[in-house]
C-alpha cells in the first residue's frame, strides 16, 4: 500500500466516465472532494454520519455514503454520481420515474434515492416490492415520499427491461 500524506495527495478518480486527479488531504471524504474539488453537488451533505443516504454515490457500482468514504480510499476506482445518470442530455429512466411518480416531495434526499435505487437495479433488475423497501432502507426522505418512490424504482424497472429487450 502507498504511503498517504500527512499533506495533500494526489489521487484519480474515474467520476462518470471521466478520469479526473485530484489533490486531496488523506481526512478529506469523497463528498467534499465531489462537491468542493471537482464541483458537482448532487450528493448532498445531510446528517455527515451516514444515518440519512443524501450523500449517497456508487463507488465500483456500489451504493456508499459518500460522507463516510475518505476519498483517498477511491483511487483507481470507478464513481458514479446523479450527474452521471443522464444519457445523452435525457433524464435516466429512474429519473423520469421519481418525476411521475411524485417521488421528488423537496428533493433534498432526491440525489441520494435515485443513487441507492441505480445501485439496486444494477444487482437486481426486477425487484420485488419488498427488495426495493429492503434495498432503499438506507436512504431516509423527511417528506415521506416513499410510496412514490418504491411505485418510480418499480416503472423504471419495467421501462429498463422493456429497452433491453
Amino acid at each position: 500500500m502507498r504511503e498517504r500524506g500527512p499533506g495533500p495527495t494526489t489521487i484519480t478518480l474515474t467520476i462518470n466516465g471521466v478520469a479526473q486527479t485530484l489533490q486531496v488531504e488523506p481526512r478529506r471524504t469523497l463528498l467534499d472532494a465531489l462537491r468542493l474539488d471537482v464541483g458537482l453537488t448532487g450528493a448532498k451533505p445531510g446528517c455527515n454520519m451516514g444515518n440519512c443516504g443524501a450523500c449517497t454515490v456508487l463507488l465500483d457500482d456500489t451504493p456508499v455514503y459518500s460522507c463516510l468514504t475518505l476519498a483517498i480510499e477511491c483511487e483507481g476506482r470507478a464513481v458514479t454520481t446523479v450527474e452521471g445518470l443522464m444519457q445523452q442530455g435525457a433524464l435516466h429512466p429512474l429519473q423520469q420515474a421519481f418525476i411521475e411518480h411524485d417521488a421528488l416531495q423537496c428533493g433534498f434526499c432526491t440525489p441520494g434515492q435515485l443513487m441507492a435505487a441505480y445501485g439496486l437495479l444494477q444487482r437486481n433488475p426486477q425487484p420485488s416490492e419488498e427488495e426495493i423497501i429492503a434495498g432503499m432502507a438506507g436512504n431516509l426522505c423527511r417528506c415521506g415520499a416513499y410510496r412514490g418512490i418504491i411505485q418510480a424504482v418499480r416503472a423504471a424497472a419495467e421501462r429498463m427491461a422493456s429497452a433491453a429487450s
